[in-house]
C-alpha cells in the first residue's frame, strides 16, 4: 500500500499491486486493474519510487529502478 494525495489534498492509500498504468495528462491519473481511475498530485516518478520502496519492504529484491 502506498500513500498518495488527491487533488483536494486528502490523503488516500492505494494498493500498489492493483496499479495497471500511470498517465500525466497533466494531472497524474492512476488506472487500476479494476478499471477505477484515481487522480493524484504526485507525479509518475514519485509514484514509481513509492511502489519500488513498497515492494522492497515486502521482500521482493528483484525490483529495480530504471
Amino acid at each position: 500500500m502506498i500513500k498518495l494525495t488527491r487533488l483536494n489534498k486528502s490523503e488516500i492509500v492505494v494498493n500498489a499491486e492493483l496499479i495497471q498504468y500511470l498517465e500525466e495528462t497533466p494531472d497524474t491519473v492512476i488506472t487500476l486493474t479494476t478499471g477505477n481511475k484515481i487522480v493524484v498530485l504526485e507525479n509518475t516518478s514519485d509514484i514509481i519510487e513509492r511502489v519500488i520502496v513498497y515492494k522492497r519492504q515486502l521482500g521482493q529484491p528483484n525490483v529495480k529502478e530504471d
